[in-house]
């Protein structure tokens, strides 16, 4: 299969980062949000997070222009009918992006490719929704996409080998390392990171020591580049419930149940970085999640 036009679906932080990422090497980006004011931001986010690209010497400007020219936005998921992959990047809530990747099945000509940048959900499961589970999996990209070199490619139960083939050579375009994962709670960065984030959380609760002195343990003793509670705060403490919720329901095994603060941290509106406060205290910045 040759790609070369790529939909994202959902302009926030995760779908902009992916749509520069794809532009910057040379893709047509349709990106689409139902809010246009996320689109705007968007389109801001992507060419400041270009003028960095710039100052760390891996783009000119007259690449930073191209690539901003092959973003086309859209609030009307019909422009996906000209992709040859899309990827969608909304909220992590499994009935919405179902129907979404109906949608969108219906929309795209045979040959596209859907794929989910989706943390935690099954892929087989939304697969199945669709007309062409053969040419449905999951292309998990880590946030900040345009820095961080990793991409988790999910195959479902039907993913054919044609489909996975050709994600992993479109990955190496974006100069990403494709690693290649099963279909299984939390994929692999999830089930590894999310437990640990927990057991920081449980540490905290039951009064071991602070929150800044449990992120001190493992930035200066494990030489990890953040904390697990500042890197809690910066994912979402709502993100992190949910994706410990699916390991829990989807293993059924107590070692993953979230820690009690967790969940009534949540249940206060305190999210982290995004809401202004959760284990630590910031200037509020409100992200732009794509809900439909």
């Amino acid at each position: 299969m040759t790609i070369k036009t790529v939909g994202v679906l959902g302009a926030g932080t995760m779908g902009s980062g992916i749509a520069q990422v794809f532009a910057r090497n040379g893709y047509e980006v349709h990106l689409v949000d139902n809010q246009p004011s996320h689109l705007q931001k968007s389109v801001g986010k992507i060419q400041k997070g270009l003028d960095k690209c710039i100052a760390r010497g891996m783009i000119d400007e007259e690449r930073k222009l191209a690539s901003i020219e092959r973003i086309h936005t859209s609030p009307r998921m019909e422009v996906f009918a000209e992709c040859d992959l899309v990827v969608e990047a909304v909220t992590e809530e499994e009935p919405t992006k179902i129907a979404l990747f109906q949608s969108i099945d219906r929309i795209c000509p045979e040959h596209t490719i859907l794929a989910s940048n989706t943390s935690a959900i099954s892929l087989t499961r939304m697969a199945a929704a669709t007309k062409r589970p053969d040419r449905f999996m999951g292309m998990h990209f880590m946030n900040p996409v345009p820095i961080m070199e990793l991409v988790e490619l999910i195959r479902g139960l039907q993913t054919s080998d044609e489909t996975f083939n050709t994600l992993h050579e479109v990955s190496k375009t974006l100069n990403k390392t494709p690693v290649s994962v099963k279909d299984y709670p939390g994929f692999v960065s999830n089930r590894l990171l999310m437990p640990m984030i927990n057991e920081a959380i449980y540490t905290l609760y039951e009064g071991v020591a602070s929150a800044e002195d449990i992120d001190a343990v493992m930035t200066l003793g494990m030489n990890h580049p953040m904390g697990p509670l500042k890197l809690a705060d910066v994912i979402g403490l709502d993100t992190c419930l949910f994706i410990m919720n699916v390991l829990h329901d989807g293993f059924k095994d107590s070692k993953y149940r979230p820690c009690p603060l967790l969940q009534q941290m949540v249940d206060a509106g305190l999210l982290g970085k995004k809401s202004g406060e959760g284990f630590y205290t910031y200037e509020a910045e409100p992200e732009n999640i794509a809900t439909f």
